[in-house]
C-alpha cells in the first residue's frame, strides 16, 4: 500500500505498511480501485458529454462524489462495502462505455476500460493503480492535491444533496477534474486546475451552507451543556444534521436522551434542534478520544459521516456501536439508507440504546458557540467598533481538525499564550483544542468565536470579507486577520484552497505540512501564497500580531 493523503502520514512521507489510522493494506488497495473506477466513470462522462452524448451526469457525478468520499480518511475500513463500492462503479461505467462506443474520437485511458467481477483480481489490479503509478513527482503531487481536495468538495456536495440542494457546475467540475486526472495536462494547466477547485470548494461550502440554514435555520450564539442526564442515551458523531434531525425525531418519547459528538457539536447552535428536550448536549471532544469516551458513555453511538476509528479489543461498544451513510466498519451493525420519502430506521439504534446505563459524567458546565456568518454580521458593529477603538487588535483564525499528535498542543498554547486583545475565529473539530479554556471576552464578545464544522470555515470567509467592505480595504489580507491552521483530512485540504482562492496569503499550516506536496509544488505555494509551516508559539503570536 501506499497512502499519504492524511496530517498523520508514517514519517511526514506516506504509510506503506498499514496506515496510521488503522487502514490495512487491503482496504488502502480497495479505496485506490476504487478511485482508478471513478476516474474512468469521469473520463466517459467528459468525452461523452463532448460528443453531445446524454451521460446522466448529475447521476454520475453524485455517484462519484458519493465514492470519493467513501474514501476519506477515517470512513469506511470494511473490505465487503468497499468490494461492493468497486462493483458498483463497474457495472455505472460499463453503461456509460455503452453509451460512448463507438461515438467519441481518440483512445481511453485504461480506468476507462478496465473491467472484472473477480474480487481476487480487483486486489491485483489495485497494486498498479495506486497513487505511485504516477512515477513524475511534480505531476504526482498536483494530481493528487486534486483530488484530496475534490475529495472535500465531494463531501460538502453530498451533504448539500441529501437536504436536497444541489448545483449541478459542481457535479460537472467533479467529473472534468477527475477526468483531468487521466490525461497529458501541462504544469500550468495542472494548477490552474487546482486552483479552480479551490472556486468550487467556496461553491460547495456556499451551497451547504443554504441547505444547512434553509433546513435548520441560521445558527445563533448558544450556550451547550457538557453534563449529562440520568436517562439512557445515543451519542451522534459525524457531520449529517439530516441523521440528527431523524434520531431526535424517533426518539421523542421512548426515555432516551441524544448526545452530540465531535464534529456534530454545533448542530446544538441551529434553532431547529433547540425544539427537541431530548437533545442534552455534547459528550466529550473530537474523534481522535472516541476509544475511550464512547466506553464511557455507556449507551449507543451512531456514526454518520467520518471519523470512526478502529475500535480496540478491550473495547466493549463494538456492539452498541452503529455506522449509517458512507461509513462501514466490519462487525458493526449499519442503518440503511433512507427510501424516497423515508426518514431513516433508527429503531435498533434506540433500542439498543434502552438497554444501557446513563452516560457516565466525564466534565460538567457549558461552552458556547454558534457564531456563523449570519450572527457574527448581526455583531458587525459591536465588533467594527472593537476594532476601531483598539480594544480588538487582531483576529487569529485557528480553523481545521483535531488529532492524536502531541505537536497539537500547541494550538492549546497559542490560544492560552495569545494577548487578550485577541479574537479567535474557529470552525471544525480543532477548536477542541482551546473551546473550553477559560479566555473571556472583550466587551462582550468572546474571544473564541465557534462557526461550527469544518464546512462552515465558509462563514469565517464571508465574515473576513464583509470586515474588507466594511473598513473600505482593496485586498483581505490587508485586514488584521492571522491563519493558523491546524489540518488532518481532506476536506481541510479543500478549505485550504478555498483561502487560496479568495486569495488569503501568509497562511500557517500544521502540525506539519503535507505530504503530497512535492518540494516543486511547495515551492510555488510558498511563493503565489506564502504558505508556511507552523513554528513555536511564541515566535508565531510575535509574528502574527505583526501581521508578518
Amino acid at each position: 500500500m501506499f497512502c499519504f493523503q492524511c496530517q498523520e502520514t508514517a514519517k511526514g512521507k506516506g504509510c506503506t505498511i498499514r496506515g496510521m489510522c488503522g487502514k490495512e493494506e487491503n482496504i488502502a488497495n480497495l479505496q485506490d480501485l476504487l478511485i482508478f473506477n471513478l476516474k474512468g466513470i469521469s473520463l466517459l462522462a467528459k468525452k461523452g458529454k463532448e460528443a453531445g452524448i446524454d451521460m446522466g451526469a448529475r447521476d454520475a457525478a453524485l455517484f462519484v462524489a458519493k465514492g470519493l468520499f467513501t474514501t476519506i480518511t477515517n470512513v469506511n475500513f470494511d473490505n465487503d462495502d468497499l468490494v461492493e463500492w468497486v462493483r458498483q462503479a463497474q457495472k455505472l461505467k460499463k453503461e456509460l462505455k455503452a453509451k460512448v462506443e463507438g461515438k467519441i474520437d481518440g483512445d481511453l485511458d485504461d480506468s476507462a476500460l478496465w473491467f472484472s467481477d473477480k474480487e481476487e483480481e480487483f486486489h491485483e489490479k489495485a497494486k498498479t493503480v495506486g497513487v505511485l503509478a504516477t512515477e513524475n513527482e511534480d505531476v504526482r503531487s498536483l494530481r493528487e492535491l486534486l483530488i484530496i481536495g475534490l475529495k472535500g468538495v465531494a463531501a460538502y456536495a453530498d451533504h448539500a444533496a441529501i437536504l436536497g440542494v444541489e448545483k449541478q457546475e459542481i457535479y460537472d467540475f467533479i467529473l472534468e477534474a477527475m477526468a483531468s486526472t487521466t490525461e497529458n495536462l501541462s504544469v500550468d494547466e495542472m494548477v490552474a486546475m487546482v486552483m479552480k477547485a479551490g472556486d468550487f470548494a467556496v461553491q460547495a461550502m456556499a451551497v451547504l451552507d443554504e441547505a444547512n440554514t434553509t433546513a435548520y435555520g441560521h445558527p445563533e450564539i448558544t450556550e451547550v451543556n457538557i453534563g449529562v442526564g440520568d436517562k439512557p442515551g445515543i451519542l451522534i458523531s459525524g457531520h449529517d444534521l439530516k441523521d440528527l434531525d431523524e434520531l431526535l425525531q424517533q426518539t421523542q418519547g421512548t426515555g432516551v436522551d441524544v448526545y452530540t459528538h465531535g464534529e456534530m457539536l454545533p448542530a446544538n447552535y441551529y434553532p431547529a434542534f433547540k425544539k427537541y428536550d431530548n437533545l442534552k448536549g455534547n459528550y466529550g471532544s473530537s474523534w481522535w478520544h472516541q476509544n475511550e469516551e464512547f466506553e464511557t458513555f455507556n449507551g449507543a453511538i451512531l456514526m454518520t459521516t467520518n471519523c470512526i476509528i478502529p475500535i480496540k479489543k478491550k473495547n466493549t461498544y463494538k456492539d452498541r456501536i452503529f455506522t449509517t451513510g458512507v461509513v462501514a466498519y466490519p462487525g458493526v451493525k449499519h442503518i440503511a439508507d433512507r427510501e424516497e420519502g423515508k426518514a431513516k430506521d433508527f429503531s435498533s439504534v434506540i433500542e439498543t440504546a434502552k438497554k444501557c446505563a446513563p452516560p457516565k459524567e466525564i466534565e460538567t458546565g457549558k461552552i458556547v458557540g454558534g457564531f456563523a456568518h449570519n450572527q457574527v454580521l448581526a455583531l458587525a458593529d459591536k465588533v467594527v467598533d472593537a476594532v476601531k477603538s483598539g480594544a480588538v487588535k487582531r483576529f487569529i483564525v485557528m480553523a481545521g481538525c483535531d488529532g492524536r499528535q502531541k505537536s497539537r498542543g500547541y494550538f492549546t498554547e497559542v490560544a492560552e499564550k495569545l494577548p487578550k486583545d485577541t479574537i479567535i475565529l474557529t470552525a471544525g473539530c480543532a477548536k477542541y483544542r482551546y473551546n473550553k479554556l477559560d479566555l473571556g471576552d472583550i466587551g462582550g464578545i468572546p474571544r473564541v468565536l465557534d462557526a461550527g464544522q469544518c464546512n462552515d470555515s465558509y462563514s469565517l470567509a464571508l465574515i473576513a470579507l464583509k470586515l474588507k467592505e466594511v473598513f473600505e480595504l482593496d485586498d483581505i489580507n490587508d485586514l488584521p486577520i492571522s491563519f493558523d491552521i491546524g489540518w488532518y483530512e481532506q476536506k481541510a485540504v479543500a478549505v485550504l484552497l478555498a483561502l487560496l482562492f479568495l486569495g488569503v496569503k501568509g497562511i500557517r499550516l500544521g502540525p506539519t505540512l503535507p505530504a503530497f506536496v512535492s518540494p516543486a509544488v511547495l515551492k510555488v505555494l510558498v511563493e503565489n501564497f506564502n504558505i508556511k509551516a507552523i513554528s513555536d508559539p511564541d515566535t508565531d503570536i510575535e509574528a502574527m500580531m505583526q501581521g508578518k
